[in-house]
């Protein structure tokens, strides 16, 4: 997919993929170590697939204001590991009952749902282990490593992904209303999107203004990736997709699509998606990355 200015998107994803894929596999112990199971069942939810999209964020917010991505990559992949842990729990019995995960049996329908919960917990606290080791964050200045730490708890516990799941837990086969959904989509899914973008730029040493407006930015692709999610679970091909359609309306779940209909949610996508691009329409042509990224978040088909 091309974007802005001959951007081809495409191969800076395939580049960013490969590099955080190298940096999940140096920095996350071996299958090999005692005990074995919960490495194995760890190793294979990590490298189970997936866009590894929130860590590519953080590198392309600290590239949009100049900074190094190299230093960045142990925070990268706590933010993967983040994420792959609430899918691994989200998939549960107790939570969404799902038997495919990025086209292959979830974890807990191969390791058996004690080894998945624990491969979760292990994952969010491997996440913490990594983002305070010194030796792994090189001269990351401690007050800004601490902020980025912050925030990222924050986007993970209670006013974050805990919260909104709560929420839409909750909200099974209830009548749904707007500031409920609102509440789901930018708790479950955009706090932690939006703290991946803020991590690159404070990292980076963005000045006040830039860290400002790129959360502007990762809170507008936050919202306007749960509702191309709740379109996807309508309308995507399974097989593309690697998990299945329609459950989201057979569990009565609060969505999008649900409350305004398919067509109503795409036009609010796209009206996300120009909030978003004028946020850093400030930025060069450094930004390029997030502004293709803004545009595939709501055209990607899986």
């Amino acid at each position: 997919m091309s974007a802005e200015k001959g951007f081809v998107l495409s191969d800076y994803l395939a580049a960013r993929k490969e590099m955080i894929d190298q940096a999940l596999d140096h920095h996350l112990p071996q299958a090999d170590n005692y005990p074995p199971l919960i490495f194995q069942a760890v190793r294979y939810s990590l490298f189970a697939g997936g866009k590894r999209l929130r860590p590519i964020l953080c590198l392309a917010a600290a590239e949009a204001v100049g900074g190094e991505i190299q230093p960045l990559l142990p925070v990268a992949c706590a933010l993967e590991m983040i994420h792959t842990y609430s899918l691994i729990h989200d998939d549960l019995p107790a939570m969404d009952n799902d038997d495919l995960r990025r086209g292959r049996p979830t974890s807990h329908k191969v390791f058996g749902e004690a080894a998945a919960i624990l491969a979760g917990d292990a994952l969010l606290t491997e996440a913490f282990h990594l983002m305070s080791a010194r030796d792994r964050m090189g001269q990351t200045p401690a007050e800004k490593l601490l902020q980025v730490i912050h925030d990222i708890a924050e986007a993970a516990g209670f006013w974050g992904m805990v919260g909104g799941q709560v929420v839409d837990i909750q909200s099974e086969e209830k009548k749904a209303n707007q500031e409920t959904l609102d509440y789901i989509h930018t708790h479950k899914t955009g706090a932690l999107i939006l703290a991946s973008v803020r991590a690159g730029a404070v990292l980076s040493g963005a000045r006040v203004k830039d860290i400002q407006a790129l959360s502007d930015y990762g809170r507008h692709i936050g919202l306007a990736f749960q509702i191309a999610d709740d379109i996807l679970n309508v309308e995507g091909n399974r097989s593309i997709l690697g998990k299945d359609t329609g459950s989201d309306a057979e569990r009565g779940k609060m969505t999008f699509p649900g409350l305004w209909g398919l067509e109503s949610s795409r036009e609010k996508t796209v009206e996300l998606v120009g909030l978003a691009l004028s946020a850093i329409q400030g930025f060069d042509d450094r930004a390029d990355a997030l502004r293709a990224i803004a545009h595939y978040i709501v055209e990607r088909k899986s």
